[in-house]
């Protein structure tokens, strides 16, 4: 299991830039070591651990990018058609017979090796057929239409960095080298906990002032999306001593403990005391809004984080906190998020040195350029501002209003888990 010092996280200060925050965690957190060999068809999301060069070049041989006719460019005239024998036939997968004949041509498809000698194609549907001869266009330059053996990827080539998390097109790239197998990280082991009274579980039976626990599912199914291995442990209760027992018991056989709620100020918030008794714990105060309530430390060696018990501020913060540290103990090179330029069709004010985040919609708008509509309310508690919304605005530190028409950075949900 991932094991830290515990000063790992002692970066002090009252308060800290969601900047400054990703930056430390990038440059604290060690990556877990333990490498295994996977499948081609298990290595989506998962986190390459050697870097992969071409074993051969991408295409391997030069061949046509299109069904129709191959030719000499030199057999060609600039400014008149002509017309040519045909003679010989390739297709996809089979060898030429032989080089192309100067003032020939020879019909060939698709992904077809090209014939010694001819270097451009001409599409069938640019060519007319002639008893038995195909009358070529004027004007095509030479080259058209072929790929080049090693156009897309030289042998050698580096192709696949180690520390990538592996896309669908990444799996396809090394499918193509002929691999079966790759190498990555071992998945990171994530204990999530929700903690208060006034939680129970699904299914459960649920007390007059009590909430159906859901955090914890929706915590849970983001580290899932980031490959994690999850062990769901439940509900602990507002006790100090039964929070410290519950997170020393699994402190040391896991790479990470996560849990939501209890990490505010209030008399019952009993996390922050809990995580002292048994290690080592900075309360850091981002400077974010939904989310400024996080804990971070260290509990036997294993990482601990803290997030607030409102769903939004949960979801928030994770974004920025655990998602930037699963990706450190994992070994995965950090994804930075770019938010995309839309134009705002709402108004807001926030207070300057603090980043925030506006739950929107997105619509298409005059000259159909893509604006962003506010949610009409902003509780943090709010489960459907998450579900009946596209993602988030995000405002800088520098920004204290926003205006109709001004431009801001979108981040759709997919991009963030």
């Amino acid at each position: 299991m991932a094991q830290l010092s515990d000063d790992c996280f002692a970066f002090g200060g009252p308060m800290m830039s969601v900047d400054e925050a990703v930056g430390i965690i990038a440059a604290r957190v060690t990556a877990v070591q333990d490498i295994e060999t996977v499948s081609l068809a298990a290595a989506d999301g998962r986190i390459l651990a050697k870097e992969i060069s071409a074993p051969l070049p991408l295409p391997p041989f030069t061949n046509s990018a299109v069904d129709g006719y191959a030719v000499r460019s030199v057999d060609l005239a600039q400014l008149e058609e002509q017309a040519f024998p045909v003679a010989g036939r390739v297709q996809a997968g089979a060898s030429a017979q032989g080089p192309v004949e100067p003032g020939h041509a020879v019909r060939i498809f698709t992904g077809a090796p090209m014939p010694q000698g001819a270097d451009t194609v001409f599409m069938q549907e640019d060519v007319r057929l002639d008893q038995g001869r195909v009358v070529l266009p004027a004007g095509l330059k030479p080259g058209a239409n072929v790929r080049l053996a090693g156009e897309d990827i030289p042998a050698g080539h580096s192709a696949l960095a180690a520390g990538q998390r592996l896309r669908p097109q990444d799996v396809a790239l090394a499918a193509a080298f002929g691999l079966t197998h790759v190498e990555v990280r071992r998945r990171i082991c994530v204990a999530v906990f929700s903690t208060g009274d006034e939680l129970v579980s699904p299914g459960a039976s649920r007390g007059a002032a009590q909430l159906f626990d859901s955090n914890r599912f929706m915590l849970m199914a983001m580290l899932v999306r980031l490959g994690c291995e999850v062990s769901d442990l439940g509900i602990l209760r507002d006790d100090r001593v039964s929070l410290a027992s519950a997170l020393k018991s699994v402190a040391g056989t896991l790479d990470l403990i996560l849990t939501t709620g209890g990490v505010s100020t209030g008399e019952e918030d009993h996390v922050k005391a809990a995580v002292e008794s048994v290690g080592t714990l900075v309360l850091w105060r981002m400077a974010i809004k939904p989310g400024r309530p996080v804990a971070m430390g260290i509990i036997g060696g294993t990482p601990f984080i803290g997030l607030p018990g409102n769903p939004v501020a949960s979801f928030v913060t994770f974004v920025h906190v655990v998602r930037p540290t699963v990706l450190a103990l994992a070994g995965a090179t950090q994804q930075h998020l770019i938010p995309m330029p839309v134009r705002a069709a709402f108004s807001y004010k926030k207070k300057i040195a603090r980043r925030e985040y506006v739950r929107v919609n997105l619509r298409r708008g005059e000259n159909g350029i893509l604006e962003a509509v506010k949610f009409p309310r902003e509780g943090a508690g709010l489960l459907s501002s998450l579900v009946d919304t596209d993602g988030l605005v995000e405002l800088g530190e520098e920004i204290t209003l926003v205006e109709p028409g001004q431009t801001v950075g979108f981040l759709g949900y997919a991009s963030l888990i």
